[in-house]
């Protein structure tokens, strides 16, 4: 007899020859053993020494034959954690990611009070990951996201309505914050931040299977950042603020960004390996 544990392991050897790397060949062969019996972990665990049940074999191997070829494990599962949420996930849309979740935390220094019913703008919003986080953070807050994808919008719509806030939260197409007034009491954007020559060094996980309309930034990287921050300034409130992800080593160049934008730097906060990441800016009138 041959154990469920046999078969991730010999999954394992599969995805470590496909070029990933040992400890996450192991979590991604468990993972999909998971989803493909649609087991939490502890039944995983508690049951990995029984042969697995007959339908496994195929429906394993498959979803295998897929994380072999690079394909992200959220995309090949339909979902991907966020902020303790579980968020669907395509194509269409970046896959969230951990230091993402920095612009929720940071948010939550700035808006205090979190019953305020605040104007919220999610710019880029992708899965809505950042806008849903924020609308069950702060109860009475409205907010906007907007996306240049209507494909994204749909998956950015399915999740809202999953955590029953379509009253509250309206997904819009356009690009940035452009057809939006304001004022916005806060405007959070995980943009697009890669630049030209850092594209063809990506993970194929990454360059393969998630949008590039998400990730390129321009020859630097900061187009989208530099746009974001010059249209916020005649969006925000007076007391409003700015919370803006940025990759490795651009935080530099966001001083800068801010003044030519006439719009305030105040801190960039750092994830959790050191890198900065969340950018805060405030309205200029702001004191």
């Amino acid at each position: 007899m041959t154990t469920l544990a046999e078969r991730v392991l010999v999954a394992c050897h599969r995805l470590t020859k496909a070029g990933l790397h040992r400890n996450e060949a192991e979590l991604d062969a468990e993972v999909l053993a998971r989803h493909a019996l649609g087991w939490n972990r502890a039944t995983f665990l508690m049951r990995r020494p029984e042969s697995p049940p007959p339908i496994f074999d195929a429906r394993y191997d498959l979803l295998v034959k897929r994380r072999c070829q690079r394909e992200p494990v959220a995309q090949i599962t339909g979902a991907r954690e966020f902020w303790g949420l579980e968020i669907e996930v395509s194509r269409d849309v970046l896959i969230p990611r951990p230091e993402t979740e920095l612009l929720v935390e940071t948010t939550l220094k700035f808006l205090e009070d979190r019953t305020g019913p605040w104007r919220i703008a999610d710019v880029g919003t992708g899965s809505a990951c950042v806008a849903i986080a924020l609308a069950l953070e702060f109860p009475r807050a409205q907010i906007t996201a907007t996306d240049i994808s209507q494909t994204a919008l749909a998956v950015a719509q399915r999740n809202v309505a999953t955590y029953g806030l379509t009253t509250r939260v309206s997904c819009h197409l356009t690009n940035f914050l452009d057809g939006l007034s304001g004022p916005f009491d806060l405007i959070v954007s995980n943009p697009p931040y890669v630049s030209d020559q850092d594209i063809e060094t990506l993970a194929p996980e990454i360059k393969l299977f998630e949008p590039l309309t998400a990730l390129a930034g321009g020859p630097d990287g900061l187009g989208p950042a530099r746009t974001i921050a010059a249209s916020a300034v005649s969006r925000l409130h007076p007391e409003g603020w700015l919370v803006m992800e940025i990759g490795a080593g651009q935080s530099p160049a966001i001083s800068a960004i801010a003044l030519q934008a006439g719009i305030q730097l105040v801190s960039v906060y750092p994830d959790l390996q050191g890198i900065p990441r969340a950018a805060v800016m405030r309205h200029p009138e702001q004191r």
